[in-house]
C-alpha cells in the first residue's frame, strides 16, 4: 500500500515538525489545491458542452482531490515502546500532475535506474524535440508515440554502432551492442502540451572479446554534424511513420498544425479541444481567450549570445531538435542519480505556482526564456485546461527501455548492476481489511525480487527523515490500524479526539464559458 507523507495526530501532543526539520505536507493549504478545488467542477460542466471530458481524466483530478486528506484515508502508526502515534495520509498514487505522487514516483524510479539498470560506464543526456505539430497527435496517440520514440532510439543506436565500427575496426555494426533509456516528457517549463524525449544512452558500445566477456568502450563525442545526421534520419523515419497512418506531412512536420481533423476530434471533442489549447499555449477563458497568455518578464533582458561551438552537439533538421551536451561520468551515482530525477520529473512543482491579487495565478519558468519571460498569467481554469493535457492515456507508458537495458535483451544480466541487498526497501505485504494489528513496516514478502522502494525509505533516502522509527525514543513504528475508506477515517479521527475538518471551499469566480476555438 503506497502511502504519503506522515501525519500526526494532534498538534498539541505531537509537534508538526520533527526533529529532523520534516513536516508532513498540507495539499488543502496549497495554492494548485484550492484552484483545483475552486475551479474543476465549473470546467467540468464547460466541457460538458464540448463532449465531455474521458474516465481517466476525472478520476485523476478526483483522486488529486483527496490525496493527503486523513478524511479521505490514513493509516495510524504506533510505537510500542513509548506509545507515541502518528497518522499517515493515504496517497492518490495517480501519474498525472499531483506533485507529491509524481515526486515519490520520480524517486522510486531514479533509484531503480541507479541501482539496477544504468552500468557504471559514462552516460550522455540527448533532449528530443519534435516538430510542434506533432504535440497534440503524440499526446494522446499511445501507438504513434511509440512509434516516435523508438525511431529516434533506433536511428541513435545505428548512429552509435556505425561510429563504434570506424572507432575499434569492428568486422561488423552488429559486433557493437548499446543501451538506452527514454523517458517521456508531456509538457514543458509553461505547461503547454509539448510531447519530447529525454534519452539517457550508454556514451560507447559493448563488445564481445576474445574470452568470450562484453567490455564497454567509450566513444568520443559526437560531432555537430554526426548530431545532425541522426536528427536527419529521424525525421525521415517520422514522415514514413505518419505516412503510414494516413497523417498529413508538411503541416505536422512544420510549426503549423495538422490541416486533417484527428481521430481524436471526433472520438473525444472536449480532451481535443484542451489539447489544441494548451499545446497552443493559448487561454480559453477570461480577458486574453484565443491569445497567449500575459508573460512576465526580466528587466534588463538577459543577453543572447549568437557565437557557437562548432563542435557542440546540437543540431535541428525538419522541426527535430536534438540536444547532447551534457555526459555524467557513470562511476558517479549520485549525479546519475539527480540526472535520473531530472528526466522523470513532475510537469509542475507546488513552489513554481503563485496566487496574484487579482485571483489569477502566477506560473514561474525554471529558466528565463530568450525573450526575457521569467513568467506566464493564467486563469485557473486555464492552468485546469493544462493539467488536463499533461494527464498521459491509460496504457501510455513513459519509460521505456532500448538495447542491453531492455528486459528482452540476452546481454542485460551481464551489463546491469546487481541490486542491493536492503531488506527494509522491500515492499511490505499488502493489507487485507481495515484492522492490521502491528504488521511490521520493514517486513519481506516472499519473493527475492526487489519490488518498489518503500515511501518511508524514499523519504529518508531524498529527506534523511527516518520514519521508521520514534521520535521520541528510537523505537520502530508498527502499524495499528488502516482506514482506507473516508468512513473508517472519519471513525479514526474521532476515536483520536480529532474532527475532521474539509479545506475551506474558495468562492467561486465566474469568468465566463470557455471558449474554443481548435478543433
Amino acid at each position: 500500500m503506497a502511502v504519503a507523507h506522515p501525519a500526526h495526530a494532534h498538534a498539541a501532543l505531537h509537534p508538526t515538525v520533527r526533529r529532523d526539520g520534516y513536516a508532513r505536507r498540507r495539499p488543502e493549504e496549497g495554492v494548485l489545491y484550492q484552484a483545483v478545488q475552486a475551479h474543476w467542477p465549473q470546467v467540468l460542466e464547460d466541457l460538458a458542452e464540448h463532449g465531455g471530458l474521458p474516465k481517466f481524466v476525472v478520476r485523476e483530478f478526483e483522486e488529486y482531490l483527496r490525496c493527503g486528506l486523513l478524511s479521505a484515508g490514513c493509516l495510524h502508526l504506533v510505537c510500542r515502546s513509548c506509545g507515541h502515534s502518528q497518522l499517515v495520509a493515504l496517497s492518490c498514487k495517480r501519474r498525472g500532475f499531483c506533485p507529491s505522487c509524481l515526486g515519490r514516483r520520480m524517486a522510486d524510479t531514479a533509484v531503480h535506474m541507479e541501482q539496477q539498470v544504468l552500468p557504471r560506464v559514462p552516460v550522455r543526456h540527448w533532449i528530443c524535440s519534435l516538430p510542434w505539430g506533432l504535440r497534440a497527435l503524440l499526446g494522446y496517440d499511445r501507438v504513434l508515440a511509440a512509434q516516435v520514440v523508438s525511431a529516434f532510439a533506433h536511428e541513435l543506436d545505428r548512429s552509435l554502432c556505425k561510429r563504434a565500427k570506424a572507432f575499434l575496426d569492428l568486422p561488423s555494426v552488429a559486433d557493437a551492442h548499446t543501451g538506452a533509456i527514454a523517458a517521456v516528457q508531456r509538457t514543458d517549463s509553461a505547461l503547454r502540451l509539448n510531447v519530447h524525449f529525454h534519452v539517457l544512452a550508454l556514451d560507447g558500445v559493448y563488445v564481445r572479446d576474445a574470452k568470450d566477456a562484453l567490455i564497454f568502450h567509450t566513444l568520443p563525442a559526437p560531432t555537430r554534424s554526426e548530431v545532425a545526421d541522426i536528427a536527419r534520419r529521424t525525421a525521415q523515419r517520422i514522415e514514413k511513420i505518419l505516412r503510414a497512418n494516413g497523417r498529413s506531412l508538411d503541416p505536422v512536420m512544420q510549426d503549423g498544425q495538422d490541416d486533417e481533423p484527428p481521430k481524436l476530434c471526433s472520438d473525444e471533442p472536449g480532451l481535443a479541444a484542451c489539447y489544441a489549447a494548451a499545446a497552443r499555449g493559448v487561454a480559453a477563458s477570461g480577458d486574453r481567450a484565443g491569445q497567449a497568455p500575459l508573460r512576465l518578464l526580466v528587466s534588463p533582458a538577459p543577453a543572447v549570445s549568437d557565437i557557437h561551438d562548432e563542435n557542440d552537439p546540437v543540431a535541428e533538421v525538419r522541426g527535430v531538435n536534438l540536444h547532447a551536451r551534457q555526459c555524467v561520468d557513470g562511476r558517479d551515482r549520485r549525479q546519475l542519480e539527480r540526472l535520473c530525477r531530472y528526466i522523470t520529473r513532475p510537469p509542475l512543482a507546488q513552489d513554481r505556482l503563485e496566487l496574484r491579487p487579482d485571483g489569477k495565478l502566477e506560473l514561474t519558468l525554471k529558466s528565463v526564456w530568450k525573450d526575457g519571460t521569467r513568467a506566464i498569467v493564467l486563469e485557473p481554469r486555464d492552468l485546469i485546461i493544462r493539467l488536463i493535457a499533461a494527464i498521459p492515456p491509460p496504457r501510455f507508458h513513459l519509460v521505456r527501455y532500448f538495447g542491453v537495458l531492455s528486459s528482452h535483451s540476452k546481454f542485460r544480466s551481464e551489463v546491469v548492476p546487481k541490486p542491493p541487498q536492503d531488506p527494509s526497501a522491500f515492499k511490505p505485504p499488502p493489507a487485507s481489511g481495515d484492522q492490521l494489528e502491528f504488521p511490521k513496516l520493514n517486513a519481506q514478502t516472499d519473493d527475492p525480487r526487489p519490488s518498489r522502494k518503500r515511501w518511508a525509505w524514499l523519504l529518508a533516502h531524498v529527506f534523511r527523515a527516518d520514519l521508521d522509527t520514534c521520535v521520541r525514543c528510537g523505537g520502530p513504528m508498527r502499524w495499528l490500524k488502516a482506514a482506507t475508506t473516508e468512513q473508517a477515517a472519519t471513525s479514526l479521527l474521532a476515536k483520536l479526539g480529532l474532527a475532521p475538518q474539509p479545506p475551506p471551499t474558495p468562492p467561486r469566480v465566474s469568468l465566463g464559458q470557455l471558449r474554443f476555438g481548435f478543433c
